[in-house]
């Protein structure tokens, strides 16, 4: 089941990749490397909760982070 969740990301990675891809024009290198970044990075944070789904989210480390800098 898990697989199968992990393809279903992976189309819609592919999907938005597909249809985002046209509308960036050729000489937006900078554009178009920020969009498939970003896309890696959501598939491989949306993989890591399939498979791991008790690892603590994003404001856990930013909480952790203002807590050690003094802030509340």
């Amino acid at each position: 089941m898990k697989w199968a969740m992990l393809f279903g990301i992976t189309v819609c990675v592919l999907l938005i990749f597909l249809f985002q891809l046209p509308r960036l024009k050729a000489d937006q290198k900078k554009e178009k490397i920020a969009v498939v970044i970003l896309l890696m990075f959501g598939w491989l944070l949306s993989a890591m909760l399939v498979f791991f789904p008790n690892i603590p989210g994003p404001d856990y480390f930013i909480t952790a982070i203002f807590k050690w800098l003094g802030f509340r």
